[in-house]
């Protein structure tokens, strides 16, 4: 008995079937909902959204937000006795080698003249979110505003917008935001936010504009400006919707580099100036007891390590998720599945359309 051949990998049928499972998959959907659930359907892209999330709940849950006050019995401006020479209290389980789970007074330790590290962790992560939606946002509006109106008229308006978006291409951005963070960051950390998304909008606008290029040829910019729609709504109703799933992922890898620059620049000492706190700020003001105390060290970074990679992965899945050119490898049981599905469905048309004198070889025409 013959064993059937298994097609190689990569093979028109294996396109065949993994086309087949895909469509199959979306049928009946709408746009939307396609990528909604290939979002979904990305494990890295829910695991960032999860810890972003819990993040965020917990920095501001625990301090409170502006006059709200928080669950957390510390500020990040009290100065309790120091306990245990400032070091943390906070134990693991039993089972990983610590002496039983216990979070205590000051679960990541205390600096110099007794602040609660936890505490300032939380305004520090509060503060860098707000400056990395802000950036975001700011850069965002700027960016799909320059791109949208470079792309759509062209001409003169194409070569001025995009002369001066070479320009501020070309200044290094550390340097720019150098000297914005000592000028802006002494005020708040909100003007340092605004500031640095006037600078950072570039990238976005020259993909804008590409996508602006090619969807303005499409046919149904032609018919809706046969219909009499003004440019403001090809623009904004017709075009920029086409664009929508480029525009997120940018802004989205945008605001992960964001908070990254922030980092530095805080840590530089240009970013956000005290009183106001943040992460980079925290590993800049700890960072001569590294040796001694690492956890003042610790913590900031991890969090500025979580943050950052949750962003990524977010960007990662909302990527695939808009891409149409992206494909999910259906499992091997799918595939197999598939393939005996073809091959039972070709056979049944094969005995259908067999012809009739081959049932009864003797008889004429």
């Amino acid at each position: 008995m013959s064993t059937p051949m298994t097609p190689p990998s990569g093979s028109p049928l294996d396109e065949h079937v993994e086309n087949e499972i895909e469509l199959k998959e979306v049928e009946g959907l709408s746009q939307g909902q396609i990528v909604r659930r290939r979002f979904f359907r990305h494990k890295g892209a829910i695991l960032g959204l999860i810890m972003l999330g819990l993040t965020t709940l917990l920095a501001l849950t625990s301090v409170g937000v502006g006059p709200l006050p928080g669950w957390w019995q510390w500020t990040p401006y009290e100065t309790p006795s120091v306990v245990n020479a400032g070091r943390p209290s906070m134990s693991l389980p039993t089972w990983l080698g610590g002496t039983g789970f216990a979070i205590g007074e000051h679960p990541f330790g205390q600096d110099e003249i007794g602040r609660d590290i936890f505490a300032r962790v939380m305004a520090g992560v509060q503060t860098s979110l707000m400056v990395m939606v802000v950036i975001g946002t700011v850069s965002a509006v700027i960016g799909i505003a320059v791109g949208a109106a470079s792309g759509f008229l062209r001409g003169r308006s194409d070569t001025v917008l995009m002369r001066l978006t070479d320009l501020v291409i070309t200044v290094p951005t550390i340097v720019i935001g150098a000297v914005v963070g000592k000028i802006a960051g002494g005020v708040s950390g909100l003007v340092f936010a605004i500031a640095m998304g006037l600078i950072l909008w570039t990238t976005l606008a020259r993909l804008v504009r590409g996508e602006f290029l090619s969807l303005r040829e499409r046919e149904f910019v032609d018919a809706a400006r046969v219909a009499g729609a003004s440019n403001m709504r090809i623009i904004f109703k017709h075009i920029l919707p086409n664009a929508i799933g480029t525009v997120i992922v940018s802004v989205t890898l945008l605001m992960s580099s964001a908070i990254l620059l922030e980092t530095a620049l805080s840590f530089l000492g240009f970013g956000v100036q005290s009183p106001e706190i943040s992460l980079g700020q925290l590993i800049n003001q700890y960072q001569q007891a590294f040796a001694t105390r690492p956890w003042l060290f610790w913590w900031p970074g991890l969090f500025i390590v979580v943050i950052a990679l949750s962003i990524n992965f977010i960007g990662d899945g909302l990527r695939d998720a808009f891409d149409p050119r992206q494909k999910r490898i259906p499992s091997e049981r799918k595939m197999a599945k598939a393939m005996e599905a073809d091959g039972s469905a070709a056979r049944a048309i094969t005995t259908t359309v067999r012809p009739a004198d081959s049932r009864n070889p003797g008889t004429g025409s």
